[in-house]
């Protein structure tokens, strides 16, 4: 199973690896490798959200976040989204924004590609750490029977009984974060509000096209339809219900853009570590990108978020915990190994505590009786 799910992400790794060796030498291999390791470290909270949606889907929709979606992770974020940024910022084309990615230059220098796409972290810093903070609240907001830090989660449930509870808190954090943003504010606001914005918008259609599975279903979902993207509905022999058609394309938008704004700290971040765009395309996308898929998949076919109840949890406080630290770095800076770190600190305690939790209702279940033949 282990072999099957992460062994062309081994494969790719060995690729990106020779190809780094044979683009720029040992340093580049190295520094390939450190990339490679800081987007994984990075990705275990990814992985875990990304497997509570995916598992909600039909396995067409599964093969197409797997083809599909490792192009826009790798092409899209990796390489496109750093030259658009750039080619916006400094009124460049996409040809001029290539030309100037591909010259050496580090962060510091002004004028290069480092340079500008770092200028433009306020703007993606707002975007990113909005988008995530609605994902956080929306989550922590809902009323559940199970709480992981229920002397935070309980409180944080009640304040969701007020309407529109996450808009609220997202418009206050946009408000405080661009009243301290000085040169930046008016990017910061519009940035942060685009990310609110698109928040309810891929949400706002995923309740149109009856994504909860609460209403009726269109005519071409008559077969299927989703479990709430949040939450989930138990249903059938197979436990979920599967997605298919417009419910499954909306499940299918959904899981890119979270894929999406989960790749800017890995992103900006690399640009500390090395501003050339081919070393980051392949630490960043055929490393890192290949295993958050193959960690998705294996979470999904082991059943693991079922078996540990407290995953879930874990992953969506280090959603809020990044989400933060992305609105933070607006105004301060702060290393790049904290902000991988921390995900990884909430799924491990996450998942140590599932475990705990595990045995101690295994100890407390009744003995079956045996009886003899």
């Amino acid at each position: 199973m282990f072999a099957k799910t992460f062994g062309w992400s081994f494969i790719l790794t060995g690729v990106a690896l020779v190809l780094a060796f044979l683009y720029g030498g040992t340093n580049a291999l190295i520094l390939c490798a450190i990339l490679g390791v800081l987007e994984i470290s990075l990705s275990f909270d990814n992985a875990v959200v990304n497997a509570r949606i995916l598992e909600r889907m039909s396995p067409f929709w599964q093969k197409m976040f797997l083809t599909v979606g490792i192009l826009i992770a790798v092409v899209g974020m990796r390489i496109l989204f750093p030259l658009l940024i750039v080619g916006v910022t400094a009124s460049l084309n996409p040809a001029e924004a290539l030309t100037l990615a591909l010259e050496k230059g580090d962060i510091e220098t002004e004028g290069t590609y480092a340079y500008l796409l770092n200028e433009a972290h306020p703007q993606i810093a707002a975007y990113g750490g909005l988008f995530l903070l609605m994902l956080f609240l929306d989550f922590m907001f809902e009323e559940r029977d199970i709480h992981w830090l229920g002397f935070l989660e309980r409180p944080l449930a009640f304040i969701g009984k007020l309407g529109s509870a996450t808009l609220v808190v997202a418009m206050a954090a946009l408000l405080f974060i661009g009243a301290f943003a000085g040169d930046s504010q008016v990017d910061v606001f519009i940035a942060g509000a685009a990310g609110i914005l698109t928040y309810l918008l891929v949400t706002g259609l995923g309740d149109l096209f009856d994504v909860d599975g609460d209403g009726d279903t269109d005519a071409d979902d008559t077969d299927a339809t989703a479990a709430k993207i949040a939450g989930g509905k138990k249903s059938g022999p197979n436990g979920l219900v599967k997605a298919t058609g417009k419910a499954a394309f909306m499940l299918f938008l959904y899981l890119e853009v979270i894929d999406a704004s989960f790749s800017f700290d890995g992103v900006i971040g690399a640009f500390a570590i090395t501003s050339d765009p081919i070393i980051i395309a392949l630490g960043l996308g055929l490393i890192g990108a290949i295993f958050v898929r193959s960690m998705t998949i294996f979470l999904v076919k082991q059943g693991t978020l079922d078996d540990y109840v407290y995953l879930d949890h874990g992953a969506h406080w280090a959603i809020g915990a990044l989400s933060v630290i992305l609105l933070l770095t607006i105004n301060i800076h702060i290393n790049e190994v904290i902000t991988g770190l921390i995900g990884l600190v909430f799924i491990i305690a996450a998942l140590t505590s599932s475990i705990i939790r595990n045995k101690r209702v295994a100890a407390a279940a009744p003995a079956t009786p045996e009886f003899s033949k």
